[in-house]
């Protein structure tokens, strides 16, 4: 269900700093248009973790009513508090989302027992799909492959989103549980190397600007045209670089606003990118003709 092209969608916000409904229903249009397979709303790059209870409750029911059914929602609603993930995740259920994207405890630093029984509990309590995020540089713990393979056991985790970026633990997972849970990349740069050794898709930022792209590299590996998904690979890595310039998801917002497709704004702490950056910014825009 949750493979191919996935978009870790913006949350675009107004000059007032409210949710944009009308620009957010124009971006999910956006990405349907240009072939993306899932919608992930509330990830990271969503600004999850500066949504209050209701607007994250807002921004998920939103964008179901818009997909309508047309391809699969996967819903973020992890936390480190297992209680809020809980909360956060009946709730997405009951809108109708097809599945649940639940990063890792973050902050906590839990045990490898803590994550273990922190998503099991999760999966216990809400009867839905759950997809694993492990995203280390983000939480501050790394989830490790043995972990990963022990959770793969629970029939209702089918997949993990993996942006450990470390190529050795992903094909540890694979190794280990690769016939019963699903890898996706979580590292634009990494998709290419990860479909090659199993890896069914991405759970991309760049797809948010470039998002026909994206989805040609992942048809191109799984119709097995290497040469095609390889070239496409090289040539789009300054692309997906320039999106960590500064912490997602500043780079990949101020490139949407360069395009047109929504106003620049995010929410404390984070800010605009700083000149320089910016500058850079732009030069590669104009070289893959975005702007």
């Amino acid at each position: 269900m949750f493979r191919g092209s996935m978009v870790a969608i913006v949350t675009p916000f107004d000059s007032q700093g409210r949710f944009d409904e009308n620009t957010y229903r124009q971006l999910i249009e956006f990405q349907l248009e240009n072939g993306t397979d899932v919608i992930v709303p509330c990830g990271t790059t969503g600004e999850s973790a500066t949504l209050d209870f209701d607007e994250h409750d807002r921004v998920i029911q939103v964008c179901i009513d818009q997909v309508a059914k047309r391809v699969p929602v996967l819903a973020g609603t992890g936390a480190n508090n297992t209680d809020e993930a809980i909360h956060l995740s009946q709730n997405a259920k009951k809108m109708g989302a097809d599945g649940l994207l639940l990063v890792c405890p973050y902050y906590n630093k839990p045990s490898q027992e803590g994550i273990y029984q922190h998503y099991k509990k999760l999966a216990e309590t809400v009867a839905l799909p759950q997809v694993l995020y492990n995203v280390p540089g983000r939480t501050g713990v790394n989830m490790t492959a043995d972990t990963t393979a022990r959770l793969a056991e629970i029939p209702n985790i089918v997949a993990i989103k993996e942006a450990s970026g470390d190529m050795t633990q992903i094909g540890q997972i694979l190794a280990k549980a690769g016939d019963k849970i699903e890898m996706i990349s979580g590292d634009d740069f990494l998709t290419y190397p990860m479909m090659a050794i199993g890896a069914t898709g991405v759970i991309s930022v760049s797809a948010n600007a470039i998002p026909g792209q994206v989805k040609a590299l992942v048809e191109a590996v799984n119709r097995g045209d290497h040469a095609t998904a390889r070239k496409l690979h090289l040539h789009l890595l300054d692309f997906h670089n320039a999106m960590f310039i500064e912490s997602n998801p500043v780079p990949v917002k101020t490139t949407l606003a360069l395009m047109g497709k929504l106003q620049l704004n995010v929410r404390l702490p984070l800010v605009e990118m700083q000149p320089a950056n910016l500058e850079k910014l732009k030069g590669i825009l104009e070289r893959y003709k975005l702007i």
